[in-house]
């Protein structure tokens, strides 16, 4: 769980007199208060702390006129940033940071110093004179400008972490940016962003940024401005720096960019906390040239609005997505494509839906599901893996010779299918029962922060839940289906089946350990059973030497049973066939199997 300033200072209020007498251990208790002289903790009156009742929490320097809750007490008494007190306060209250093995780039170029630059003349008269803005902002934002370009340089904890150059002139309308190359991306304003205040505010561009700090409201701009996409690729790097406000206003374009900007900004940021500002012209840089006063702007700011429950939607919100039903464009454009030809007119997997995969063990469901993963890798989605059966090394020792179908890959290969791996795939780093609650939260966190679009679990038996606990389970499904519905993802789940006469019998929904919820709940139910007999018939041959019938060797090595598709009209059985070097399940006999990572140096693979 991602907590903000306000969740901090409730936590604090919620133990009062014991956080009291850690900030001011030589303050006593009178009542229902603890007194001391000041913020600094000596002896006397005229500081007050609420530590029962309703007002449990809040204080007041009578002396000074300073109040507040109990974060800015932490954070006046000990002298720090808002920064160094959310630390102090974390590591008091003993919360652990939410964290999951994530491939992301971190090898980011720092940019050249553009010290001895300066402000040219042009710069400076088009910022002040054409766009209305001071000389103290351009100086607080450290602007600087060559010529008819404008250097915005992107600052964050005193280091400069990016640069921006855009020209005055525009081309037809266009504008010319330029960028520096493998730069971290990074909100443009941090260098003059206060470093205790609790409410953020987020515009499309710098100069807008520029412009409401000017307004006496400070704020940060997206780099790459408005849509969506790779458009908000710098959220995952600055997701824990925004995650303590308690407020984020929205104040983007007024235009339809702008809206689905905030739509998903809002989703990622959380509705709870994003409020979405109505400007009475296009940007907060118009309003500062058509004169627009601080009090009309701040009046916009006062009446700034929550987005509408994802949950209510007018009927009419949807007509696109039913005649895309009724009459599909592409079949094979909604959702993920399996690995198999022959299921592509049959089944893929959608968003807002659970996938309940079972099968005997030993029979390959994990190993399937690690090929359909690596397919949807390929289709650019991102997925993360709770393996709780297996450790992350041998998960993609594995999911590697898959990748790269190939036994035994070189050290070279392994690390290029990796870096493949890279803003791909996530792995929950836990082997053993883990708490549902936990995993969800991590999951939440990682949709948020990373955009994941699939998840993976491995297996039911191992979320901590007895295998009896029919009520728990039905739970934990039930939070598995509000969970794909609220983040738009595809989850898939892991079930063992009830003991069998033998591997021979064919499993199915009904079939599955646990709560009937399982398979009811669940959108799509598939089996994999693994073709012992025939396994069984040519060991036997080996062992008398004697040559397999053609038949029998070109027979399939495994059925994907599909008990339920809820979404489509397609149930019934695919024949796959096993390749054992790569691990692969292929289309037919004798198919060649997928190398996922094209990789050119591969030197003696097998």
């Amino acid at each position: 769980m991602e907590y903000t300033c306000k969740d901090f200072a409730k936590m604090l209020a919620d133990q009062a007199e014991r956080t009291a007498k850690h900030l001011l251990p030589n303050g006593k208790k009178q009542g229902h208060e603890w007194k001391a002289g000041n913020v600094e903790g000596e002896r006397g009156d005229s500081l007050s702390v609420c530590i029962a009742g309703e007002k449990s929490g809040l204080w007041a320097d009578f002396a000074t006129g300073e109040a507040g809750d109990m974060l800015n007490l932490w954070q006046k008494a000990h002298g720090l940033s808002l920064k160094e007190t959310l630390t102090e306060i974390k590591g008091w209250l003993g919360i652990r940071s939410n964290s999951i093995q994530a491939a992301v780039k971190t090898d980011f170029k720092r940019p050249r110093a553009q010290n001895d630059v300066g402000l040219s003349p042009e710069v400076q008269d088009y910022l002040c004179t054409e766009r209305k803005l001071s000389k103290a902002v351009l100086e607080a934002f450290k602007i600087q400008g060559q010529g008819r370009d404008i250097i915005f340089p992107y600052w964050r904890d005193g280091e400069l972490l990016q640069v921006k150059h855009l020209k005055i002139d525009r081309p037809e309308g266009k504008k010319q940016i330029r960028v520096e190359k493998d730069c971290e991306p990074c909100l443009f304003g941090w260098q003059s962003f206060p470093t205790d205040t609790r409410t953020l505010t987020l515009t499309e561009g710098e100069i807008d940024a520029m412009s409401l700090f000017q307004y006496g409201i400070p704020a940060l701009s997206l780099p790459f401005g408005g849509g969506i996409g790779q458009k908000q690729a710098w959220l995952e790097y600055e997701f824990d720096h925004l995650s303590h406000f308690d407020e984020i206003y929205l104040c983007l374009d007024q235009d339809e960019v702008g809206q689905q900007t905030a739509d998903h900004l809002t989703k990622r940021l959380g509705s709870h906390r994003c409020r979405i500002v109505t400007l009475p012209f296009k940007d907060a840089n118009e309003c500062l040239q058509k004169g627009i006063s601080t009090t009309e702007l701040q009046t916009c700011f006062n009446h700034a609005s929550f987005s509408d429950p994802d949950e209510l939607k007018p009927a009419s919100y949807f007509v696109e997505e039913v005649i895309e039903d009724f009459y599909p464009t592409d079949k094979n454009s909604f959702g993920i494509i399996l690995p198999w030809d022959k299921c592509r007119d049959k089944f893929s997997l959608k968003p807002d839906e659970l996938s309940v995969i079972t099968g005997v063990n030993g029979h390959g469901k994990s190993q399937l599901v690690g090929q359909v993963v690596l397919h949807a890798m390929k289709q650019g989605k991102r997925v993360c893996i709770a393996s709780l059966e297996l450790k992350p090394k041998r998960l993609l020792q594995r999911l590697t010779r898959q990748a790269g179908a190939i036994s035994e890959p070189t050290e070279d290969y392994i690390r290029a299918i990796h870096d493949w791996y890279n803003s791909k795939l996530w792995v929950f780093d836990l082997v053993g029962t883990a708490k549902t609650s936990r995993l969800l939260e991590v999951f939440a966190y990682a949709h948020k922060r990373y955009g994941i679009d699939i998840f993976v679990i491995d297996s039911l038996m191992k979320c901590g839940i007895n295998e009896d606990d029919y009520n728990a389970q039905k739970q934990f499904i039930e939070a598995l289906c509000d969970f794909k519905n609220e983040y738009s993802c595809h989850i898939i789940l892991i079930v063992h089946p009830r003991k069998l006469a033998d591997e021979s019998a064919l499993p199915n929904k009904l079939d599955m350990k646990g709560s009937g919820a399982v398979s009811d709940l669940a959108d799509n139910c598939f089996t994999v059973w693994r073709n012992k007999d025939k396994e069984n018939k040519l060991m036997a041959a080996q062992t008398r030497g004697i040559k397999a019938a053609k038949e029998l060797v070109e027979m399939y090595d495994c059925l994907l049973c599909c008990d339920k598709n809820r979404n489509g009209d397609w149930e019934g059985k695919v024949a796959l066939w096993f390749e054992p070097k790569s691990l692969q399940y292929l289309n037919h006999y004798g198919q060649r199997p997928i190398k996922y990572v094209d990789y050119s140096i591969i030197g003696d693979q097998k």
